[in-house]
């Protein structure tokens, strides 16, 4: 079994309060776009994973185990598995790659065990395995609050535009994108920006992110600012970065500014 994990981009990002938890509370919009993880599922004697293509940290057990583990924890019957990950999405980009990895498997095993799950089911299983995983449960746009698994419903479609991410050589943590964080009630009401023609959304819909990473890697404002001289109609920094995206109304190529990053050229799923 193949399943194909895709990546997403923050369409505007507040983060609102810090909880007693720990965590932040926010306020987004998740948005699937087609860059791909490629997850190969096979039986096996004994559970095991592999990952090929980009380098993936070594900071602790990799978040397809986990996935796997969770639901092995509380349906031992499950079969084991041997998982290949061939790894596209770029790594501390603000993509989700990881946390789309992570749903993916679960409901790879969800499917290949005839657990039963429901999609509400598999949300909470996502939910413990990081903040943006139960979003791509669904993978439909959706307007998300809390520490970013609440979700409602939200109208936006750029089928019609296209959408470039630049990924520069920057590792941002998440850790580390929160430690210049001011919390603060946003000013605009991102579920009315997002209604506005997209040429406006640059005056309303911002993220947070941008002004601590911003100050402390210019490369990544100077990625924003090209893609609007570039024509953008607009760009921002995705998640905690570093990529940065520019939505555009006609097909374009930035090749000749890949000396700022990696470029890639995803549509709408």
């Amino acid at each position: 079994m193949i399943s194909f994990a895709n990546a997403k981009i923050n369409l505007g990002l507040s983060i609102t309060e810090k909880r007693p938890d720990g965590y932040h509370n926010i306020e987004t919009i998740f948005y699937p776009v087609n860059m791909y993880d490629v997850l190969e599922f096979g039986d096996a004697d004994t559970y095991s994973f592999e990952a090929f293509g980009i380098d993936i940290p070594e900071d602790g057990v990799n978040l397809c185990t986990k996935a796997y583990q969770i639901l092995k924890n509380d349906f031992p019957a499950i079969q084991p598995i041997s998982i290949k990950l061939l790894k596209n999405i770029p790594v501390g980009a603000g993509l989700g790659g990881g946390s789309s990895d992570a749903a993916y498997v679960l409901k790879a095993v969800n499917d290949l065990n005839k657990l039963g799950l429901s999609k509400e089911q598999l949300q909470q299983y996502a939910s413990k395995l990081g903040a943006d995983c139960p979003f791509f449960i669904s993978n439909k746009p959706v307007f998300a609050e809390g520490i970013g698994t609440e979700f409602s419903e939200v109208e936006v479609g750029l089928s019609t535009y296209y959408i470039v991410i630049i990924k520069p050589e920057i590792h941002i943590s998440t850790a580390e994108a929160y430690s210049n964080i001011t919390p603060q009630v946003p000013k605009v009401d991102l579920r009315r920006a997002i209604k506005l023609p997209i040429q406006e959304w640059k005056y309303y819909i911002t993220n947070d992110f941008e002004l601590g990473i911003f100050e402390k890697y210019p490369l990544i404002q100077d990625i924003k600012n090209k893609l609007y001289e570039k024509g953008a109609l607009y760009a921002s920094m995705s998640g905690s970065g570093s990529s940065v995206f520019g939505i555009f109304e006609e097909e374009i190529n930035l090749d000749d500014i890949s000396d700022l990053g990696k470029v890639y050229y995803p549509v709408e799923i």
